[in-house]
């Protein structure tokens, strides 16, 4: 019992050291690259017409590489990954090899799915964006809150105790209304929610090319609106106290104030909040079409469709991009929004 937990922090230390992957904690997958929603921070629903999606074969060329790295947790996000007729086939698959299972959606089908969510998925991530009104007009779905707001009280229904969070994106149209999205959280029934700001310069999330300054102004929190921002964060700092300290607000009061910090960066009044992150050591994102990243940010390095996946990530250009790659200098880790960080001793 207590050998292979120790096995499993040695492979860990070995993988961040030699830039070789012996262990991959956890796995990204994009089950379809379809999305239900049109948020206005995101571009995957542009792409609704070229349709890709994982298959059986796809999950099932997979498990060999997910075994020997000895991968413990697969997020399944999107795109709306529910679009995926055969979701819960894949499910099966990996539940079949001991995996953890999350899942990152939109929420407008999980009543629909509530009973096989509850089988087959150990969490749900939900992405909410404000109250009734401000969430409809972000996601630009009439009835959206209310479908996800049904859905969730499904899950809760057939369990209690089923683990669904909130992820939100702090931005230009929803940052003043931040107390009201903790406020919409907690009635949901939700159990935490955490926070992060918009990207707006890297080419993920369907974007062939980075947006231009008038688009990124649409969602960039203005440079006049800083010390607002500031005073939102004050205020939730205060107010909200006892939900940093029960951890219903995810992030601590610091790692909060790292969006405003990261606002001011945009706009040039101080450098880009440092990020503790060894992603590409401890994950990898393996796209609808086969496409595999060594995270969401950067250049793909092959595909599970030519090559298995430990093919690929200890092929030449993945341990190449590992051992070169600067986070402090390189502009991509500088701007990003969305890292990871796992120690060797983490669970997952």
């Amino acid at each position: 019992m207590f050998a292979q937990p120790l096995y499993r922090t040695f492979r860990r230390y070995r993988t961040l050291q030699t830039h070789r992957i012996s262990a991959l904690p956890i796995v990204i997958l994009m089950p379809h690259s379809a999305c239900n929603c049109q948020c206005v921070m995101c571009d995957i629903w542009k792409g609704n017409k070229n349709l890709k999606q994982l298959t059986e074969a796809d999950i099932e060329g997979l498990l060999g590489s997910l075994k020997a790295f000895g991968t413990r947790q697969v997020l399944m996000s999107g795109g709306e990954a529910l679009l995926n007729p055969q979701f819960f086939r894949l499910c099966e698959l990996l539940k079949k090899q001991g995996l953890r299972i999350s899942l990152l959606s939109t929420g407008l089908t999980l009543q629909r799915h509530a009973d096989a969510l509850v089988e087959w998925v150990d969490d749900i991530i939900i992405s909410l964006d404000g109250d009734e009104a401000l969430h409809d007009r972000i996601r630009n779905i009439p009835g959206a809150f209310r479908k996800l707001q049904d859905g969730v009280a499904a899950l809760k229904s057939r369990k209690p105790d089923y683990p669904i969070t909130a992820r939100t994106v702090i931005h230009q149209l929803n940052f003043r209304h931040w107390p009201a999205i903790i406020d919409t959280a907690k009635q949901l029934g939700l159990d935490q929610i955490s926070f992060l700001p918009a990207d707006t310069t890297s080419q993920a999330f369907n974007r062939k090319d980075p947006w231009n300054k008038e688009k990124q102004d649409e969602v960039l929190i203005p440079d006049a609106d800083l010390p607002v921002l500031q005073s939102v964060i004050d205020h939730i700092t205060v107010s909200y106290a006892e939900l940093f300290a029960s951890r219903f607000i995810a992030e601590s009061v610091l790692k909060l104030q790292r969006i405003h910090d990261f606002y001011s960066a945009v706009h040039g009044h101080q450098p880009f909040p440092y990020k503790k992150c060894n992603a590409p050591w401890v994950s990898a994102v393996v796209e609808a079409d086969g496409t595999v990243r060594p995270c969401f940010f950067h250049e793909p390095v092959g595909n599970i469709r030519e090559r298995s996946l430990e093919q690929i990530l200890n092929g030449e250009q993945a341990y190449r991009f590992r051992k070169e790659l600067d986070m402090e200098l390189n502009t991509t880790c500088k701007q990003c929004v969305c890292y990871l960080h796992l120690s060797p001793t983490t669970p997952v």
